[in-house]
């Protein structure tokens, strides 16, 4: 089921549901974020369900089921996991099919403007980057790190990393010019770029201590922040060197992280934490949100100074 609802008082303006058969690990629910765009909303089932949606009143522009039409090259114990991205008037997807890896749509019908070869997929999401004076698709597939050309879906380069098995959930992150990945298996490496747009697939710096299964790093202020059992402080410009680690009940095996300037703002097992950027590990401040000590998977959002969480029942709003 998708939703919309009222931002001030939580009622329902609209919903759209959709048969959910099979079963998945963690649930039949979607994992993906909906995308809105140009009043319309792209929402992605778990089970490859692609739907545009009028934004004001959740009527359906278009469908698309991706697992009859892109068959993917693997099992998905997960499910469709990336969120849709749109990009120089493409929408881009990932089914992970062998003839169609990676598709871009029309997002005004559907219709498939590329499809590339590759892989099954991971269960991240891609990004747009500038890297080495190329603005290019980075994301991961089953198996690789890679570089797509956003107008034609050619593959600009592959990483394969040095220890297999990686399931590829966190968010690539570019920073100056570079790209940094973690992943559970082959921890936290900066890539450097040529000038043609292409990888140096030597990493400039790396932090085997820093594996998230889960959680997306954030950069601020030349440090890393990431949180996996414990918040990890790493120095970007110091070769990722691990400046502290911090244990707190508020740290599973994932939580999401908003980043100012000044502040960091963590949601992680039914709690808010709020931490300066200076280097200090001093935690600020805090607020239980859910009396249940629960993981939140779902990454919440922040519209001005309101913070939208979501824990396995309930959905509420905090005034920051």
């Amino acid at each position: 089921m998708f939703r919309c609802l009222d931002a001030q008082t939580g009622d329902v303006v609209w919903e759209v549901q959709r048969l959910a058969i099979g079963g998945l690990d963690y649930g039949n629910s979607p994992r993906a974020t909906p995308l809105i765009h140009d009043g319309r909303v792209f929402c992605q089932s778990a089970h490859g369900l692609l739907l545009c949606l009028n934004l004001a009143d959740g009527e359906v522009v278009w469908e698309k089921n991706l697992l009859e039409e892109f068959r993917p090259a693997g099992d998905l114990p997960w499910g469709y996991c990336g969120s849709p991205l749109i990009v120089d008037g493409k929408l881009i997807v990932h089914p992970g099919a062998a003839d169609a890896s990676l598709v871009a749509l029309d997002p005004r019908s559907g219709d498939v403007f590329w499809r590339t070869p590759g892989a099954a997929q991971g269960y991240g999401s891609f990004i747009v980057g500038m890297l080495g004076g190329r603005r290019q698709l980075i994301g991961h597939d089953a198996v690789s790190l890679g570089g797509w050309d956003i107008e034609t879906g050619e593959r600009l380069w592959t990483v394969t990393p040095q220890v297999a098995g990686d399931f590829n959930v966190p968010t690539p992150i570019v920073h100056d010019g570079h790209a940094l990945i973690a992943t559970e298996n082959n921890g936290a490496r900066l890539f450097r770029f040529a000038d043609n747009g292409r990888i140096d697939p030597v990493p400039a710096a790396s932090n085997a201590k820093l594996r998230p299964d889960m959680s997306t790093p954030v950069v601020v202020n030349g440090r890393v922040y990431c949180v996996n059992r414990f918040l990890y402080c790493l120095d970007v410009n110091e070769n990722l060197r691990e400046c502290w680690r911090l244990r707190d009940t508020a740290f599973g095996d994932y939580a999401a992280m908003f980043a100012a300037a000044d502040r960091l703002l963590i949601v992680g097992n039914g709690e808010l934490l709020l931490l300066g950027t200076d280097g200090d590990k001093t935690v600020l401040s805090r607020q239980r949100l859910f009396e249940e000590n629960t993981p939140i998977y779902s990454h919440a959002a922040l519209v001005g100074r309101r913070l939208y969480v979501r824990g396995e029942s309930k959905l509420m709003c905090v005034a920051l």
